[in-house]
C-alpha cells in the first residue's frame, strides 16, 4: 500500500482534502504531519488516520510516494524544494508562490527529478465547469467571482482569490492567448475590483473579481456561435438557446467536494503518481495562471 503524506491540518486541509482521504484509507496509507501534537490527534482520531509526526523530516523518513502540503504559501518554496530533493512528488495549494521565478524554478527541479508537481486548481475538476469546456465553438468567455464587500491587500486578494478566476478562465479558453489587457481598482492597500480581458484570435476573455459587489457569487459563462452556457456557484448550469433556457443542478446526493472538484482532482492525482505518471494540472498551464497573476499585480505600479 503506498504511503501518502499530508503536511499542515488547517482550514482548507480540514474541509476539502481530509474528508476525502479518510475515505481512502483502504488504498493509502496516510501519514498526518503538524507542529501541533493536540490538533494532529484530535484530528487522526475524528477520521481514523493512525500515523501521525510533527516535522518534515519526520515524514520524509517515512518515504511517501507523494506529499499533499496545505501550509501557508510562504513556506511554500521551502516545503517543495525539500520534498521534490528527496524524491518524493508534491500536490500543493495555490498559489505554488507569489514569485513566478520561484514557480519555474520549483517546476523545473520536479522535472529534472522526473517528478511531479500539481498545483490545487480545483475549478477545472468541478463537473459543470468541465461541461463549459466541451463547448465548441467558443467566443465570449466570462468567468467572475463577487464577494458582498470585504476589500483585501492587493496582493493577497490576486494570489489567494483572484487566481482561481483566472485559471478556470485559462481552462475554459481553447486558443493561445494574443494579448492581455489589466485594470485593478484599489483603495489604500486594498484591491476592490481586478479586471483581466484575454484576447486570442476568436476568443474574448473577461475576468472580474469584485470584492465590493453587494452580494456573493461565483459565476462563469461561455458563448458559442450556437448557444450559451453558464455555471453559477459551481452547483448550477443554466443552458441558453433561442427562445428557451435549461438549467440542470448537482445532484441532491452528490458530495459538496465532487461538486467544487476537489475530490476529483485528488483522485486524480493519486492516480498519477501511482499508475499513469500524468500530471492532471500541467506545468505549462499552472505557471501561466501565475504568470497572468503576476502581471496583473505589476500593472498596479504602472497606473
Amino acid at each position: 500500500m503506498d504511503k501518502i503524506g499530508v503536511i499542515g491540518l488547517g482550514n482548507i486541509a480540514q474541509k476539502a482534502y481530509l474528508p476525502v482521504m479518510a475515505s481512502l484509507q483502504d488504498k493509502y496509507e496516510w501519514h498526518l504531519t503538524t507542529r501541533n501534537e493536540e490538533k494532529g490527534q484530535k484530528l487522526a482520531s475524528k477520521c481514523g488516520f493512525k500515523h501521525l509526526h510533527q516535522t518534515l523530516d519526520q515524514l520524509i523518513d517515512e518515504k511517501p510516494l507523494a506529499v499533499f502540503v496545505h501550509t501557508p504559501t510562504s513556506t511554500h518554496e521551502s516545503v517543495i524544494r525539500q520534498l521534490l530533493n528527496a524524491g518524493i512528488n508534491v500536490y500543493v495549494d495555490k498559489p505554488i508562490s507569489e514569485n513566478l521565478a520561484v514557480v519555474k524554478n520549483l517546476y523545473k527541479l520536479a522535472d529534472e527529478k522526473n517528478l511531479m508537481l500539481t498545483c490545487g486548481f480545483n475549478r477545472r475538476f468541478a463537473p459543470f465547469n468541465q461541461k463549459l469546456k466541451e463547448v465548441t465553438n467558443k467566443r465570449l468567455i466570462t468567468s467572475e467571482k463577487i464577494r458582498e464587500n470585504s476589500p483585501q491587500p492587493v496582493k493577497f486578494a490576486i494570489f489567494d482569490l483572484m487566481i482561481h478566476s483566472v485559471d478556470t478562465a485559462l481552462y475554459l479558453i481553447d486558443e493561445p492567448i494574443e494579448n492581455v489587457v489589466n485594470h485593478l481598482v484599489t483603495n489604500g492597500d486594498n484591491l476592490e475590483q481586478g479586471y483581466v480581458t484575454l484576447i486570442s484570435k476568436n476568443e474574448e476573455v473577461q475576468v472580474t473579481t469584485n470584492l465590493v459587489g453587494g452580494m456573493n457569487l461565483e459565476r462563469s459563462t461561455v458563448q458559442g456561435l450556437t448557444g450559451r452556457a453558464e455555471v453559477t456557484n459551481l452547483n448550477i448550469l443554466t443552458e441558453f438557446k433561442t427562445g428557451s433556457s435549461t438549467q440542470t443542478l448537482r445532484p441532491d446526493w452528490e458530495r459538496n467536494l465532487i461538486t467544487r472538484g476537489f475530490e476529483p482532482l485528488i483522485l486524480k492525482f493519486l492516480d498519477a503518481v501511482s499508475n499513469t505518471k500524468k500530471n492532471p494540472i500541467s506545468p505549462e498551464s499552472s505557471i501561466l495562471s501565475h504568470k497572468i497573476c503576476t502581471d496583473l499585480l505589476k500593472s498596479q505600479s504602472l497606473d
